[in-house]
Parts: structure tokens; sequence; C-alpha cells
């Protein structure tokens, strides 16, 4: 079994667990604030440097990489790995980028909504079709839009902090939303 980590030293460690070892690193030249993984040889890592790279851990340097307008300050992967969400701190918005053509498809924004920090998180839905996209925001808000129109379906209020962190029961029955001062709100979703 095998886990990736990124680095704030610029790095993407692999490492195996039956080894307990670090068997490749790869030089990301940037440091790395979120990575996930299409299967076992592929990783996708956001960077402070506005940049999300594209690897096969086979190989090194990464095989290709998408330039944005700031720096990504989260990355979730769609259920069906065909999509990836990118939260972008300087630019106050998200965006949805097609994981077999590495090009934006989509971007949602609302005046709500600014990253607080470099680590928040944005979130896709966990049904099949990633109904909906979720991100805290540096006044407290929650906003979710709907992924299909890119429209905010809603904004929900209950923090008094950045919400820098956020998780779907894997059913969508509820949400949880955690901000900075560690108030954590569970919502029932419908």
């Amino acid at each position: 079994m095998k886990v990736v980590t990124g680095s704030y030293d610029r790095t993407l460690k692999v490492w195996d667990l039956m080894q307990k070892a670090c068997i490749k690193t790869l030089f990301a030249g940037s440091s790395c604030n979120d990575l996930v993984t299409l299967d076992s040889q592929s990783i996708i890592s956001g960077h402070l440097d506005k940049k999300i790279r594209f690897w096969d851990i086979r190989m090194d340097p990464p095989q290709s990489e998408i330039s944005l307008q700031g720096k990504i300050t989260s990355l979730d992967i769609s259920s069906n790995r065909n999509y990836l969400l990118a939260s972008i701190r300087d630019e106050n918005c998200l965006k949805m980028i097609d994981t077999r053509m590495n090009q934006v498809t989509e971007t949602f924004c609302c005046e709500d909504y600014r990253p607080g920090f470099d680590w928040a998180r944005a979130i896709f839905s966990p049904d099949m079709d990633h109904q909906f996209i979720c991100a805290g925001s540096a006044d407290g808000s929650v906003i979710i839009w709907n992924s299909a129109s890119t429209k905010v379906e809603k904004v929900l209020k209950e923090h008094n902090a950045s919400v820098i962190s956020l998780a779907w029961h894997p059913q969508g029955h509820h949400l949880i939303t955690c901000d900075a001062k560690k108030k954590a709100v569970i919502w029932a979703c419908k």
C-alpha cells in the first residue's frame, strides 16, 4: 500500500507503508497545499505558485500543469474521477477542471466567497453526478453552488469565523463545517 504526501518543502513523497519508507520524491518547485490521486499511478497537486500539476509517479517532472490566477487552497476529485475542483485564494472563486482534458470547464464565483486561509477547503457533493459544490468563506458563510448551472443554491450562515473545512456525509444527508475558532456545525441536507 502506498500513500502520497505533499509539503511546504516543495516536494511530493510516495511512501510504501509495508516498507515504512519513502520510495520516491518528486520535486514540484513550489509548496504543495493539497493533492488528490486519480489511480495508483496518477497524482494531481495544487500549489502556492498558482499551478496545478499532473503527475505520473513513474516519471519526473509532471506530465502537464495548469496555471491559474491565485494560490490553490484545496483540491477535490469527483466520485467518478472525471472532474477536479480547485479553490483559488486570490481569485475568490472555484474552478472545475475536466481531468480527461486537463482544462478548466466551469468557474464558480459568489460575492460572499473569499477563502480565509491558504488551506481553506472546497468539496464536491458525494453523489455520482456531483450535483453540488460547497466551500466556506472568510466571513463564516458556507456557499453551495449547483455544479451544472454554476449558480449559488444557498448561502448558510451559522459561523462567526472563517470556515476552513467541510465534509459531506457519504450519502449526502448531512454536511459538517468547521471554522477557525473550532466551532463545528452539522447541517441537514434535503
